[in-house]
Order: C-alpha cells, then sequence, then structure tokens
C-alpha cells in the first residue's frame, strides 16, 4: 500500500468532520468556548454622552477671562442632572456620569477653584474635551465579537458590555481514548523488565480537553483480540463523537488494532500516511463516530494527534483563524526524506524578533526532546534542507 500525501489525509478526515452546532451559554460559562454566532451591539455605548473624569461640565465658550461660572447641580453615574446648562453655568460631574444638556465640555477638578456656589478654572477649555461621545466604544448594529472566536476575557468583557447574557457557542465533540499494548503500565506502578510506563492517554487529554466536552481515558487493552474487542465495544455503546486509540496500528504480529475495528464494522478511509514521525495512522468511521488509530510511539501519537485531530476538531467548532505560522530559521535544517518532516523545533527570542532553533532528534519515542519543544517545523518532502534566516511554516503545540 502507498502511503497517502499528507495533505489528502487532512482532506479527506475534513470532509468527514460535521458542520458546526450552536448551543447557548451563559456568559460566565463561556471562556474558552468558540463563538459561532457574532455578537451584535443592540445599543450604543456608552448611552449618552459621559464624563471621562471627575470635573465639572460647562460650555467651552463660557471659560473666558475672568469666568466664574454658577455651579446648578451635580451629574454622577446612575443619578444625571435632569436640567439645562446654560450660559454662565456649570455643574459637577464624576467619571461615567451623563453630561449634561447644554454643555460640551469637562474640565478636571484638578483645574478648578470652586468657591461659595461659584467655579472657575485654571485651564483653558477645549470644546469636547473629557466627553465620552454616545456610541463611542460601540454603535448599536455593530458586530463586537466575529464567528469563530476562541472566546476569551476581552470578548467577554465587551459581550458583557453588550447586554448579552447568552451567547451561542459551538457543541463541543465528546472523545474516547484507548491505549493499547501487554508492556504498558500506569504512571506510579512498578516497572517490571519488559514494562514502559503509558504516556500517550496523558499527552493527549490535555491537548484535546480545550475542543471537546469531555475526554474519557478508557485505560489500557492488552494485545488480545477478546479483550481490544470488549474495550472498544463498551467504548462504541457509549456512542461518542471521536474514538482515539494509541498503539497497534503497525503491521507486526501484535497489531491488532486495524483488524479489531474492521471487525466492528469501522470503515477505514485510510492506513499510513506519508510522514515522519506518525507513518501507521489510521482514520476512518463508524456511523457518525469519528474513528483516530495513532501510533503506539509517544512522539508519533502527540504528533499525529496535532497534526490530523487537532485541525478536525478546530473545524468541528467553527474555528476561522489559521494554525500555521511563519518564521524565520535561527539554524539550519538537514535535507529531508521522501516523507513529510514534522521536525520539533525551540521558538527563541533574538534582538530582530522571534526565531525556530531546529530540534535534531528525530526518534519517534524520544518523549523529552518532544517536551523541550515550543514548535513542529512543517519540512516539506524532499526540502534540499534550509539555512538559518530561512522563513519556514511551523505549528505551535500550545495553541487553541
Amino acid at each position: 500500500m502507498s502511503l497517502l500525501p499528507v495533505d489528502d489525509a487532512i482532506a479527506a478526515i475534513l470532509k468527514r468532520v460535521p458542520e458546526p452546532v450552536a448551543e447557548p451559554v451563559a456568559l460566565a460559562d463561556a471562556a474558552g468556548r468558540v463563538l459561532l454566532h457574532p455578537v451584535i451591539a443592540t445599543h450604543d455605548q456608552p448611552p449618552f454622552n459621559a464624563s471621562a473624569m471627575d470635573g465639572y461640565a460647562m460650555r467651552a465658550a463660557d471659560v473666558v477671562d475672568g469666568h466664574r461660572l454658577k455651579l446648578i447641580g451635580t451629574s454622577q453615574a446612575g443619578a444625571g442632572f435632569a436640567g439645562n446648562v446654560g450660559h454662565g453655568e456649570a455643574v459637577r460631574i464624576f467619571t461615567g456620569a451623563p453630561v449634561p444638556t447644554g454643555a460640551d465640555t469637562v474640565i478636571m477638578q484638578e483645574e478648578a477653584v470652586s468657591d461659595a456656589g461659584f467655579v472657575s478654572f485654571t485651564a483653558a477649555a477645549r470644546l469636547g474635551h473629557s466627553v465620552r461621545p454616545l456610541g463611542n466604544d460601540f454603535a448599536k448594529t455593530q458586530v463586537l465579537v466575529e464567528a469563530g472566536v476562541r472566546l476569551a476575557p476581552m470578548q467577554l468583557a465587551v459581550a458583557a458590555a453588550a447586554n448579552a447574557a447568552t451567547l451561542q457557542v459551538a457543541k463541543r465533540p465528546r472523545v474516547s481514548l484507548l491505549a493499547t499494548g501487554d508492556e504498558l503500565v500506569l504512571p506510579g506502578s512498578p516497572l517490571g523488565a519488559d514494562q514502559i510506563v503509558a504516556s500517550n492517554s496523558f499527552g493527549l487529554r490535555p491537548l484535546l480537553i480545550p475542543y471537546a466536552e469531555t475526554v474519557t481515558d478508557h485505560g489500557i487493552a492488552r494485545d488480545t483480540r477478546d479483550e481490544l474487542r470488549g474495550k472498544l465495544d463498551e467504548i462504541f455503546a457509549s456512542q461518542p463523537d471521536i474514538v482515539i486509540t494509541t498503539g497497534g496500528a503497525s503491521v507486526g504480529d501484535h497489531d491488532i488494532v486495524r483488524d479489531v475495528l474492521l471487525e466492528l464494522d469501522v470503515m477505514l478511509d485510510f492506513w499510513k500516511i506519508n510522514m515522519r514521525p506518525g507513518k501507521p495512522l489510521m482514520f476512518g468511521t463508524r456511523g457518525k463516530t469519528l474513528v483516530f488509530g495513532l501510533p503506539g510511539n509517544p512522539v508519533s501519537a502527540m504528533v499525529t494527534a496535532m497534526v490530523f485531530i487537532r485541525p478536525a476538531l478546530r473545524q468541528w467548532l467553527g474555528y476561522t483563524e489559521p494554525e500555521l505560522w511563519r518564521l524565520p530559521l535561527a539554524a539550519a535544517t538537514p535535507p529531508n526524506t521522501a516523507r513529510r518532516h514534522f521536525m520539533r523545533a525551540q521558538l527563541v527570542h533574538t534582538p530582530t524578533g522571534p526565531k525556530l532553533l531546529p530540534i535534531s532528534q528525530t526518534d519517534s519515542g524520544h518523549t523529552s526532546s518532544l517536551a523541550h519543544a515550543d514548535m513542529l517545523i512543517v519540512q516539506p518532502e524532499s526540502d534540499p534542507g534550509q539555512q538559518a534566516g530561512a522563513i519556514v511554516e511551523a505549528i505551535p503545540l500550545d495553541h487553541f
């Protein structure tokens, strides 16, 4: 079987991803969710001309040599002055309060002298100074947050200012994880002579949880058909949206995941990708459930999840922002093979800006080098190698 190009595999996966579905979520619970319907202002903000500071509101034309303006009232936030400001008059005003009708400027209190019901100023008046005009922040019908944006504190703050109690966000998928392998033991277990610590699910779960309603770890299935089938039967019975297995995806005598998935009526779209690390990747469907069979080597599992599963989840949620970055190299890259290489790299800050420092380690089981990486350089097939300073594409590891 020939190796499927990376781009073709991504395209095949994205064709199987359902359209985003909106659900209402209370504003207080919307942090980290992806907005599907834009936030549109239903009122002007501020809803009146408002003072930007504590001071006095008056007509700028009245602040002339020898002026002495009569104080006729007070305007404060939540209790504006009800009358009009006429010639020779001023109103005491506080930050956020409505600027009274007739007034067209505010002078701060530090530049005012108040005495016996009158006020004068040590600074000249500037028309419109310290007045936030009606709609200065946003205007009615203005789009404040576009669809496809992951809601962070600043977007939530403006949604609150727009009086939005709930937001329409993308419904998140339910994900199930299953590790496979006779050699695996859970972290904290005593290690036998032929055992290794299972790490894949402990990296995949935090990678996926920002995009998921739940990520359920179903533990470890041993390399027997009966145990693997039983575990997968249980998982499919819970009707998750996405199932991810790790291990058993290659061609060895104990690599039985593919056969068991086929027995369980999973329709496989492809198996084996023209990439490194992570060639033995499976993808298919069982009804509406997407099924990913990732390699067992921990670097391969994490890299294939970032290259294939994360884009699928982003499309599931309606993300619009691109994930690829373009940055200069801090050091040269070596020539590549005929397989696309997702090269580990560190993001380093230099006097001329951020750059990518390639990590030479390519072993698909070398987790410590991946732990020191910030990005994956996307090195094209048969790339001759690039010199320091060349602009290359990269995928950030810690990115939503």
